[in-house]
């Protein structure tokens, strides 16, 4: 449980947080928490909540599809300070109820939203140097090995040489994610901002896929900071049969998992045809923030109460 004055913080925190986005005049939002929908990505699972004779309900694991509704009507720069819910994430950095916010940029490409993030950030920690790695950069210098053109095989030799793998098997971006956070991830960040951007094509989620020399990337970053992933960005997709094509792929991912399929939001691509504006947009954990701000090692630690105690 969090102290008096941790409490305290967080209050301060979530009043910073405000002040900056209102002086750029960015508009604050709220959307519901309960959701027709469950995100598709298999790697996430929602909280479903009966909902008597209707269909289930889900709870947001994120804001982010009903900001981008708001944004197909409107165009407006626009922020939220919100809860949000994954099932089965539970840990030091993990707690299965959380504050997140998330803000979205019309007219920005990944890389300018990378610099805003940056500027949001300093603010709360103080002035740190900020290193930008593309994913290949990253892997190419930390593990000399090219993340893009590597076999299985190879990829799955390195990480055993880092990591007692067992008897884990799995596809290429198993071992990428593997490496990622267990290899990379905690070196990263130290008495620095580090952003990592242009992500395989096949862990693009909701982003733009373009060509990048001879590969297909993810236009994505992810911010570091003192080993902790803080955020995630995306340069949005606006294509809407593209979309409706991931939403597919990953129910066919989760059937092959033996996991339960999700609804597809029909509203979502029902807003990306009326039209998405160009734009790029971000999530940052509030409540990893805080554990930065005050330099608590447990999540439970910036709570009030977390998931054992209520």
């Amino acid at each position: 449980m969090a102290d008096l004055a941790t409490l305290r913080q967080r209050a301060e925190l979530l009043t910073n947080l405000r002040r900056f986005f209102h002086a750029r005049n960015v508009l604050e939002v709220e959307t519901p928490l309960l959701c027709s929908s469950g995100i598709t990505d298999p790697s996430i699972e929602p909280f479903t909540v009966p909902c008597g004779d209707t269909s289930p309900r889900f709870l947001q694991t994120s804001p982010e599809y009903a900001m981008k509704r708001l944004l197909a009507a409107y165009g407006e720069p626009m922020f939220q300070i919100a809860r949000a819910f994954r099932a089965g994430e539970a840990g030091a950095r993990h707690n299965p109820e959380f504050s997140l916010l998330e803000w979205y940029r019309p007219g920005f490409d990944h890389h300018q939203l990378m610099d805003e993030v940056a500027e949001l950030v300093r603010e709360c920690l103080g002035a740190r140097p900020v290193e930008k790695f593309s994913y290949r950069q990253l892997f190419l210098q930390r593990l000399a090995l090219d993340p893009f053109t590597a076999s299985v095989a190879e990829l799955e030799a390195v990480a055993r040489q880092h990591l007692d793998a067992g008897n884990l098997s799995g596809d290429r971006d198993l071992w990428l994610d593997l490496l990622m956070s267990h290899v990379l991830e905690p070196g990263l960040g130290k008495g620095v901002l580090t952003f990592v951007y242009d992500y395989p094509a096949s862990q693009a989620a909701l982003a733009r896929v373009v060509a990048a020399g001879d590969v297909n990337v993810g236009q994505r970053f992810e911010l570091y900071v003192d080993g902790v992933e803080l955020a995630n960005g995306y340069c949005e997709l606006t294509d809407a049969a593209e979309q409706r094509q991931r939403f597919t792929r990953d129910n066919a991912l989760r059937r092959e998992r033996g996991q339960s399929e999700r609804p597809v939001d029909e509203y979502l691509l029902a807003a990306l045809e009326h039209g998405l504006p160009d734009c790029s947009g971000v999530a940052l954990g509030i409540d990893r923030l805080l554990m930065l701000v005050t330099g608590a090692a447990d999540i439970k630690d910036v709570l009030a109460f977390d998931w054992r105690r209520c």
